[in-house]
């Protein structure tokens, strides 16, 4: 049987020269390449709806050309053709793309954070807890999900029972009194961030966002348009005295219970005050709540959203941190002035988040299998933090300065004997060593003027948390 490869018979002119210019496209593009044998005639014909004759005029115009050969009683294929001279079309303009596009290329990064698998000792923000425990449990709940789960489109807003787990799971975790009505089921973080972007902001529009921040959000902020205007943080959150005067403000994105990647939390002083100028502003705050389940010796404070009077927060959070990043499923709660329009463009987007997998969510949830994973997480998360801690004290405490957060999974340590000139030899020679680090720059817009580094804690255990930092004391020493 010969190769199949999609043909497009454009332009004009006869078939039988449609058909030339398509299969020597084809050949000379690599779809069809040399030594493969082209469809028998009749066959071609029948699949492409020409007459023999064109296909049999096609080929031997190709051999006359010198782009296919015919072996008796076996068929024709292609010939080594020599490829390099072939004149390439012209490019065509970026100007053919959307002002989108445009914009999501130029800020387009594939992963600051995901890893390199030859890394035997991987320091970097987002590598998962792996928990066999956990992943056991999901099979068994898709599974069964799988058998009663209506196979017809979900609701776009999300699930019915799952929405109500979210709202029972943020009454006892997070003093949210939310009705399953205004909980919106996303794929991600991410997705609630395009939607917000595309919900409540025009190009050009200005929204506030923390800095340093979660490059995730200035990317898509940036993406759709938005007018980005940075407010330095501090060991109290983000700086309300450094917000925009007058009016203008559409958004304010802040994390405010564990700032990324900071590791502060707000006080309460400052979220009354931020709350204060939404309403003042009229804007819009996105409250992004991407790891309250994790601290460590300090009681969480209460959200922005439980202390919202006015409607003015749209809260996010996300089943991605605490279980694991492949599920690509989180929350909005929404404000009631805003529930139609993000529905609305939830059901543009995507239709709604898989039924299967939020069945199973919902029932993980329910049976109280959530719950003792979260506890099992916080007693790993907690001995991997501690491990992170000594092992820089004991290792690299003369060249790092550690800004502990006490929550999340990750934390900032600040060069002490390295400026950006020496930066990067230390980071060739930590990947040489075996040691994957994260420079905190890509989460400023502007490059901070001290070198630092991001440590994730979670991929590994306490252990190896000791041996990476042993590794990375070394590197520091030999590179200042």
């Amino acid at each position: 049987m010969g190769a199949c490869v999609f043909l497009d018979l454009e332009g004009a002119g006869p078939n039988h020269i449609r058909l030339t210019r398509a299969l020597k496209a084809a050949i000379l593009d690599g779809r069809l390449r040399p030594g493969c044998r082209l469809p028998a005639t009749r066959e071609l014909a029948s699949d492409m709806g020409l007459s023999r004759n064109t296909v049999l005029a096609a080929y031997e115009q190709l051999r006359a050309e010198g782009f296919v050969h015919a072996r008796v009683g076996s068929g024709t294929y292609v010939a080594h053709v020599d490829v390099r001279s072939r004149p390439r079309r012209p490019r065509q303009s970026s100007r053919a793309n959307s002002a989108f596009a445009r914009r999501a290329r130029s800020v387009f990064h594939p992963g600051i954070a995901r890893g390199d698998p030859g890394l035997r000792y991987n320091l970097q923000v987002g590598e998962p807890l792996a928990q066999p425990q956990v992943i056991g449990a999901w099979r068994r709940e898709l599974s069964r999900a799988a058998a009663y789960t209506s196979t017809n489109y979900p609701p776009a807003q999300g699930l019915p029972a799952l929405r109500e787990s979210v709202c029972d799971y943020l009454a006892r975790r997070r003093g949210i009194q939310a009705q399953p009505e205004e909980v919106l089921i996303v794929g991600g973080t991410q997705q609630a961030l395009s939607l917000a972007a595309r919900v409540l902001l025009d190009p050009g529009e200005r929204a506030v966002i923390e800095e340093p921040h979660y490059f995730g959000a200035r990317q898509m902020l940036a993406a759709h348009g938005a007018r980005l205007f940075p407010v330095p943080t501090d060991a109290d959150g983000l700086d309300c005295s450094r917000l925009p005067d007058g009016h203008g403000t559409k958004l304010v994105y802040a994390t405010p219970s564990h700032q990324f990647p900071g590791g502060s939390v707000m006080s309460l002083e400052r979220r009354l005050a931020l709350l204060e100028y939404a309403s003042r502003q009229g804007c819009w705050i996105l409250e992004d709540d991407y790891d309250s389940e994790f601290r460590y010796d300090v009681r969480p404070l209460a959200t922005l959203r439980s202390l919202d009077e006015e409607g003015r927060v749209i809260y996010v959070g996300s089943f991605s941190k605490v279980l694991f990043p492949a599920l690509r499923l989180g929350y909005l709660v929404l404000p009631p002035s805003l529930r139609r329009d993000f529905v609305a463009a939830k059901w543009l987007d995507d239709f709604g988040c898989s039924a299967v997998e939020q069945s199973a969510l919902a029932t993980f949830m329910s049976n109280g299998g959530f719950e003792r994973h979260l506890k099992r997480s916080m007693k790993l998360l907690k001995a991997r933090r501690a491990a992170l801690v000594e092992g820089l004290e004991r290792h690299a405490s003369d060249c790092v300065d550690v800004a502990d957060s006490r929550a999340g999974m990750h934390m900032v340590a600040w060069l002490t004997r390295h400026g950006w000139d020496n930066f990067d030899a230390l980071m060739d020679q930590a990947r040489e060593a075996g040691v994957g680090l994260l420079s905190i720059a890509p989460f400023y817009l502007r490059t901070p003027p001290r070198p630092g580094l991001l440590l994730g804690y979670a991929g590994l255990a306490p252990r190896d948390l000791q041996q990476a930092t042993m590794i990375l004391g070394r590197c520091l020493r030999a590179t200042a």
